[in-house]
């Protein structure tokens, strides 16, 4: 069999699989417009929204939900994304992209609660989210869902175990079939943020099948170091950011790189750029054509761009409360919890900003842009 017909008949599966979601076809956004960014952010008012706006400026959608999201998960071909509840969320929501509709409010299961991210598998049929099991708190799940007419569905014979203590944000490998995870090391109890075991932190940075087998674990020196967000480049190296929860005196890596085939390790910052982090990282992007990787310190109002490969400073700039971070074409885009958002051109050595015409304030920690 051809590769192109193997190719097809996988698309046709993937179809079959989503059960046609209401007779939508393949959808890549609207005709002629700017990239469309995906996050959640709040009013003045405390009302949260799960939002999409284009970068030139015009909004999409700006949904009212119940409860703070965190992350989003777009769906690979169909216009619909899952904006996940932020921990320790009970809810989360899949909205119809091209018009802002809700279609579901996906409840966790009663001794479970979501972590703040997910991802859906390249086949369309399959969402995988990040969560706490409530009656052993802190043990990390793998929850498995299947997108079957317009609504995810739990499949209580798959869930996994994460191999860690709250896990946070996971991410494909470019297998498309294994996911790396970074399980922060903290536990806390079901509805609750407070942390319950700080001088016993086990944070760990998990590769596994999406079926549950552990392929690889590996941990940081520093035990209260808790590896919260990352991404993966197209070549597999995988940058991690971390939350230090010791001492305010210490000094510690914030960032860390696995390369393929290599150590899990300390990525090159310099002491004076780990003061200015406040001990705190918030989101992680890589562009994988421009071998380069951007980070967000909103405690410290930092951003930050190096080269993925020599570790050199191309950027470190003021931004106030910095939030979530995205590869777009020639850099980044970055909003902001309390200031302007803006455009990063980092294709030379002299970075170049400029403000994007998007609403300013209130934004989440993450994005999505597609």
């Amino acid at each position: 069999m051809s590769l192109t017909r193997r190719k097809l008949l996988g698309a046709g599966a993937a179809m079959a699989g989503v059960a046609v979601l209401g007779g939508w076809s393949l959808w890549t956004g609207t005709a002629g417009e700017s990239p469309l960014l995906l996050s959640a952010r709040n009013d003045d008012d405390g009302q949260h929204y799960a939002v999409g706006y284009y970068l030139n400026g015009k909004r999409a959608f700006a949904t009212p939900v119940p409860e703070r999201c965190h992350a989003v998960a777009r769906h690979p071909f169909l216009p619909v994304a899952l904006y996940v509840g932020r921990r320790p969320a009970r809810e989360s929501y899949l909205i119809d992209l091209r018009d802002g509709r809700l279609l579901q409010t996906l409840q966790s299961q009663p001794d479970r609660h979501f972590y703040g991210h997910a991802v859906f598998h390249a086949r369309g049929e399959w969402l995988y989210t990040t969560e706490n099991d409530t009656r052993e708190p802190g043990r990390g799940v793998l929850g498995r869902y299947r997108l079957d007419q317009a609504a995810l569905r739990l499949i209580h014979d798959g869930e996994a175990t994460t191999h860690g203590v709250g896990p946070h944000e996971l991410a494909w490998m470019p297998d498309g079939e294994s996911l790396v995870i970074g399980n922060g090391g903290i536990r806390t109890e079901g509805g609750s943020r407070e942390e319950m075991n700080l001088d016993a932190m086990a944070p760990s940075l998990v590769i596994m099948s999406r079926h549950g087998e552990l392929i690889s674990k590996e941990t940081l020196a520093d035990a209260q170091s808790s590896i919260r967000h990352l991404d993966v480049a197209a070549d597999g190296t995988v940058i991690t950011g971390q939350q230090y929860h010791g001492p305010a005196y210490n000094s510690v890596p914030l960032l860390a790189i696995k390369r393929p085939g290599e150590a899990y390790q300390p990525f090159p910052v310099s002491r004076a750029q780990l003061a200015m982090m406040d001990q705190y990282t918030a989101s992680i992007a890589i562009h994988s054509e421009q071998r380069q990787v951007a980070m967000t310190a909103p405690r410290g109002n930092r951003f930050f761009i190096w080269d993925l490969d020599s570790g050199d400073t191309l950027l470190d700039a003021p931004m106030s409360d910095c939030a979530g971070v995205g590869a777009v074409p020639g850099g980044f885009a970055v909003t902001s919890g309390q200031g302007k958002c803006r455009y990063y051109d980092s294709r030379t050595a002299d970075v170049q900003s400029q403000w994007l015409e998007l609403p300013g304030g209130w934004w989440d920690n993450h994005l999505w842009l597609s």
